[in-house]
């Protein structure tokens, strides 16, 4: 510890010397004992993945040790200056409010786990996938935007951590390892429905999701009454047609395959059939006293 008057007139005193030179000492030898862990990493891990949250990990380990090291190196001298940093911890508190917030809020992230490294979510008007946390803002790869279906645009967006206390965060990826996709196929009155219902369970009858399975673990942090994820088809009526809804589960970033495949089996089971037929924007004429129910037909 740093010991004796820490101000001299007209040269640092030997105390501050002192203080500084242990201080060096501390940020060499850490930062030496960082480079070499780096270097173990680089070699010895091979996952992508792993290796981030390695060098994460190594990364916060050093801030904190430094933080411990040099705090009791001056805590000596700091105790003779308590007002004057009592003073100038208020003024810093009213002048650096946002990162200290977001300082804050990296502390949340930690602790509270809305989301992980890898997580796909939503924060206010932004969604995308976190791909880094930092003490005072995280990376999204974002989702959305121009792009649709949930995919890629390639653009990194970094938000301040303290959005998580004033914005909501959505999370696509903790709680259910899925979503649920709707697809609207709107067909003709005219058509055969129910034999098109038919068709379209057939269609998705195989994209059952294993919820308890996949990740029992996170499906029991939450009080969710229902983990039905059953594919269904629902059946209701639309201004120009007769909508048949399927709904089915998939992981958040096979939307859009899923979706694909999903739409070419429908198009080659209704190509085959002559009494189903899609509905699409049309003019027509309806003319009731011909066309109508009988007992439902306006009088000529």
């Amino acid at each position: 510890m740093v010991q004796g008057e820490f101000f001299s007139m007209g040269e640092l005193s030997p105390a501050i010397q002192q203080g500084l030179l242990s201080t060096a000492a501390v940020l060499a030898v850490l930062g030496t004992m960082r480079w070499g862990a780096m270097r173990l990493v680089r070699r010895h891990v091979a996952d992508p993945e792993m290796r981030f949250r390695w060098r994460k990990g190594i990364s916060y380990a050093t801030v904190i040790l430094i933080v411990l090291f040099v705090g009791w190196i001056w805590s000596s001298g700091l105790r003779q200056l308590g007002a004057f940093l009592g003073l100038m911890t208020a003024a810093l508190a009213i002048a650096l409010n946002q990162p200290i917030t977001n300082l804050a809020g990296w502390a949340f992230i930690l602790w509270r786990r809305p989301f992980r490294i890898g997580d796909r979510i939503e924060v206010g008007q932004k969604a995308g996938d976190v791909v880094d946390v930092r003490l005072f803002s995280f990376s999204l790869l974002e989702i959305g935007n121009w792009v649709d279906a949930d995919q890629p645009t390639g653009r990194i967006i970094h938000v301040p951590n303290g959005k998580v206390f004033v914005e909501p965060v959505a999370n696509y990826s903790s709680g259910f390892p899925f979503i649920w996709n709707e697809i609207p196929v709107l067909l003709t009155f005219e058509s055969n429905w129910e034999d098109a219902k038919k068709l379209l369970s057939g269609v998705i009858g195989g994209m059952t999701r294993p919820v308890r399975r996949e990740r029992p673990g996170e499906t029991a942090r939450y009080a969710i009454r229902s983990l039905a994820d059953e594919p269904r088809v629902i059946t209701s009526v639309a201004d120009s047609g007769v909508l048949l809804t399927i709904r089915y589960a998939c992981h958040p970033d096979e939307r859009r395959k899923t979706a694909e495949e999903v739409w070419e089996k429908i198009l080659r089971a209704f190509g085959s059939r002559d009494d189903i037929d899609f509905a699409y924007p049309t003019t027509r004429l309806f003319n009731n006293p011909r066309e109508g129910k009988p007992e439902a037909r306006a009088p000529l």
